[in-house]
């Protein structure tokens, strides 16, 4: 039987620990990772990049546990980079970074990852001269999953039809293996919004949304900086070169826009989203704002409340959407969340609601007969929603992907 690799383009946080998820996971039998160029001092130095993690500590800690099993690492051909840990195939491409000189076809690679985080615009031509996701396809793969949200150059922003963007346990099955070639994994943001927005779109009385927005606190990622640095030439936002270590950092998020291609109900919401950076390694927290046109019981009390929107995080959680959406009766701190297996866990003690009214005069619905001002019950609630940005949520998410695509190879 021919071997069944994953190609791994680039090795940062989200390509390094693809590869711990999947060598947890075992679907593939082999990992040809391409880092284009040489790292470190030998072999050895790339091997303990790989073993530990300032985040997550030791790889064998973290398939094992405590149980003392140590990991078995074997070097196959130093001079090649090829290797062996606890007895995947690994094999370390260090020649060439654009992506269309990259040799998958030649080392049996059907589906790429890029998690480089540069070639995000679907409609780059794999000739591209900065190179392209495209370029994989040209380098032999089959499909090329990207670790980010497209991000499309001028004004049409339509995707292309061989591609889309897809989110594990929302959209994933939209999946079309004899059309979709380059595909979006979207955000670590998104992949927990939409586990959060999902419930709230099934039933009709949390369907009724005016306005919604989001904030995402979030862990500080390796675009930033350590320390002060000078800002680049036209560079727009500023506050990205002060110091990650020492600041709390007000910042953009394309979460919103992608959530649109991920559930399109949302493009009918107007729908606004930021980021605030935070000086913690991993673990973020969606707070979600969101306005609902609300219904009155024959009481007079409003429908959504609550009680009724943590029992909608309940049943999805149980139901559709199990494995991936967790309900939390519990008062977490993020540390709690490191490593948890899950897209987004609701903090259900922390779920707010208020009901007011909204005066609308007749003349504006054009209703001659009526007197005085009609009241619009108008609901808003705050919900919050834990994820681990880096190995937990997104990379599980990722990887699931990654498999969904893979096993279709094989029907």
């Amino acid at each position: 039987m021919q071997n069944k690799y994953l190609g791994i383009n680039g090795l940062g946080r989200i390509g390094k620990l693809v590869l711990w998820n999947q060598m947890i996971e075992k679907h593939f039998n082999g990992y040809i990772i391409s880092i284009g160029r040489r790292a470190g001092r030998s072999l050895q130095d790339l091997i303990d990049f790989i073993l530990n993690d300032s985040t997550y500590g030791g790889l064998d800690r973290f398939m094992y546990g405590y149980s003392n099993k140590s990991l078995e690492v074997e070097i196959l051909d130093e001079e090649n980079y090829e290797i062996k840990i606890d007895g995947n195939y690994i094999k370390f491409l260090t020649t060439d970074r654009n992506p269309k000189d990259i040799k998958w076809g030649e080392n049996h690679v059907n589906v790429v990852v890029d998690c480089t985080g540069v070639f995000l615009d679907p409609h780059a031509d794999a000739e591209a001269k900065k190179g392209s996701a495209r370029g994989h396809l040209a380098g032999g793969a089959k499909k090329v999953v990207v670790s980010a949200p497209f991000k499309i150059k001028g004004d049409d922003i339509t995707l292309p039809e061989d591609t889309t963007m897809l989110v594990y346990g929302i959209n994933h099955e939209k999946y079309d293996h004899n059309k979709h070639d380059v595909i979006s994994a979207a955000s670590c943001t998104t992949t927990a919004l939409s586990h959060m927005m999902k419930p709230l779109l099934d039933h009709i009385d949390s369907s009724r949304i005016l306005t919604a927005s989001m904030s995402t606190i979030h862990a500080a990622t390796n675009n930033q900086n350590l320390l002060d640095a000078l800002p680049a030439q036209d560079a727009k936002d500023l506050r990205k070169t002060r110091s990650a270590l020492n600041n709390i950092i007000l910042t953009s998020t394309g979460a919103a826009k992608a959530l649109e291609y991920i559930l399109p109900e949302i493009k009918n919401i107007g729908f606004m989203a930021d980021s605030v950076r935070i000086p913690t390694s991993t673990v973020s927290l969606v707070a979600l704002n969101i306005t609902f046109r609300s219904q009155l019981k024959a009481s007079g009390e409003p429908v959504l409340n609550k009680a009724y929107i943590n029992d909608l995080y309940k049943k999805a959680a149980q139901n559709g959407q199990k494995g991936y959406l967790v309900y939390s009766d519990k008062q977490n701190v993020s540390s709690d969340l490191r490593g948890f297996k899950a897209s987004a866990v609701i903090e259900g003690v922390e779920t707010a609601t208020k009901t007011g009214f909204l005066p609308i005069p007749s003349q504006i619905i054009n209703d001659m007969d009526a007197v005085g001002e009609l009241q619009l019950p108008v609901t808003h609630a705050k919900i919050f929603g834990w994820y681990d940005n880096e190995f937990g949520s997104y990379v599980n998410s990722l990887s699931n992907i990654l498999i969904h695509i893979d096993s279709e190879f094989s029907k």
